[in-house]
Parts: structure tokens; C-alpha cells; sequence
């Protein structure tokens, strides 16, 4: 039993590499905050203002612009979870207190739940705003013309 100990253990370890890396994320385009960044020194970002017509970046999908109206005016939000405290468990945000992110529900059009499309804000009032459309694994910065 001793001498198979060593191999159940290779076994267990080869297992987990290989789930390891079917969930670990893509290598992400050179516009996006590549997942675990700790800072935006670390890993480029797209940093696209909107202009002063209110002209959304071309990589914010239509819906974004309803999120955001709400977002400046402080609701109301369809979503009972809009508004509340974003984690940045994984740490693919830059590093910022608890309570520093909050997040918001782009809709996707045909769906009956939320989806994963995402708008995270910093700051209160908010300073930064990131848009995902993977449910947290790229974001992509944008400004907001206040």
C-alpha cells in the first residue's frame, strides 16, 4: 500500500493540473485588464471616453447607456444586486479598500436572467467604470463625460 501512495498522489496532482488549466483564463487582448492585474501598471487598459454628446466606446454594447443613466442618477436599478459592494475577489482589478467597487447589470437583450455583462464602478460618487461581458475573467476601462 506504501508504494502506491506516491502514485495516487501523481495522479490526484496530474488531475488537477489538467482542470487547472481548461478554467484558467485566455490571454487577454491588449486592451483589456488581463486577469489577476493588481494595478493598471501591470497590464494595459482600453481607456476610451465617451464624448460630449454621450457617445458610448464602440465596445459598449446599446443596453450600457440605460446602466449608466441609472448609475448617474442613482437608480432605479432593475436588479436587486445593482449597487451593491464588487468584491474584486480574483484581484483582476487594480487594488482598492473593500467598498471602493460597486457593480451594475448591463441587460442582454433575450435573456430572462441577468447574464454576464456587467458595468463595476469606483468611488462614490464613481471616478472609474470598467465594462466586462464575461462575468468578471477581462475588463475593459472606459470614462464616462460627467
Amino acid at each position: 500500500m506504501r508504494s502506491l501512495k506516491p502514485l495516487l498522489l501523481l495522479v490526484v496532482l496530474a488531475i488537477a493540473a489538467l482542470l487547472w488549466g481548461r478554467h484558467s483564463p485566455e490571454p487577454s487582448p491588449g486592451n483589456t485588464l488581463a486577469p489577476h492585474a493588481t494595478t493598471t501598471q501591470n497590464a494595459p487598459t482600453a481607456r476610451t471616453a465617451a464624448t460630449a454628446t454621450g457617445e458610448l466606446p464602440s465596445f459598449l454594447p446599446p443596453e450600457a447607456a440605460d446602466t449608466l443613466r441609472r448609475i448617474a442618477s442613482g437608480g432605479p436599478f432593475e436588479h436587486r444586486q445593482d449597487g451593491v459592494v464588487f468584491q474584486n475577489r480574483e484581484g483582476r482589478l487594480p487594488a482598492q479598500p473593500e467598498g471602493y467597487y460597486h457593480e451594475y447589470t448591463v441587460d442582454t437583450p433575450g435573456l430572462d436572467y441577468r447574464g454576464a455583462r456587467r458595468i463595476i464602478t469606483g468611488g462614490t460618487p464613481p471616478q472609474l467604470y470598467y465594462y466586462t461581458d464575461d462575468h468578471y475573467r477581462t475588463f475593459r476601462q472606459f470614462e464616462v463625460s460627467r
